[in-house]
């Protein structure tokens, strides 16, 4: 059901958070949604880590709205890593972002984007914009299977994600 899927929001501003829940209000949007602050949280929520391990309470999302200028680990880092995880290749990932640099809109695609849109500056225009996301990708658009990626895949302390092979490199040898 469509009205039932879930939007992760990773977005580290309050106040365009608190825009992006009024313009779902006023546009009748019923999508129960989650809200990250950084992107070390979007990752954990998506694995399903801490705090986010409750599948019942934290569900994997049918879409994610991802800024990319977030502290900690940027929405670059996030996009590259969820397209590395095959269990969420299918993900559908929104960038939504103030950033209209083309090397932005060209990075983003280039790590597996499936859109990306610019904040609207006026609230109306924005209303729009969040009808569209639900009609179009919520509604028209099929999602393919994703699932939490497995207890084994882990990120190594720079960031990068390494499968457990069954040799020793994760005790040292």
């Amino acid at each position: 059901m469509p009205d039932q899927a879930v939007i992760l929001i990773a977005e580290d501003r309050e106040d365009d958070v608190l825009l992006i829940r009024r313009a779902f209000r006023r546009a009748g949007i019923l999508n129960p949604f989650q809200v990250v602050r950084d992107g070390d949280e979007a990752i954990g929520y998506l694995q399903g880590e801490g705090q986010y391990a409750n599948r019942a309470e934290y569900p994997l999302p049918a879409l994610m709205l991802l800024d990319l200028k977030m502290p900690r680990t940027d929405g670059f880092e996030v996009l590259k890593w969820v397209r590395q995880q095959p269990e969420l290749a299918g993900l559908r990932v929104i960038v939504l972002t103030s950033s209209s640099d083309i090397r932005d809109i060209n990075k983003a695609y280039e790590l597996g984007a499936n859109s990306f849109l610019v904040k609207p500056m006026d609230f109306q225009n924005f209303v729009e914009m969040t009808r569209f996301l639900q009609g179009h990708w919520l509604q028209t658009s099929k999602a393919p299977q994703i699932s939490r990626p497995p207890r084994e895949q882990r990120l190594n302390p720079d960031r990068t994600p390494y499968r457990d092979s069954g040799d020793n490199r994760r005790q040292g040898g």
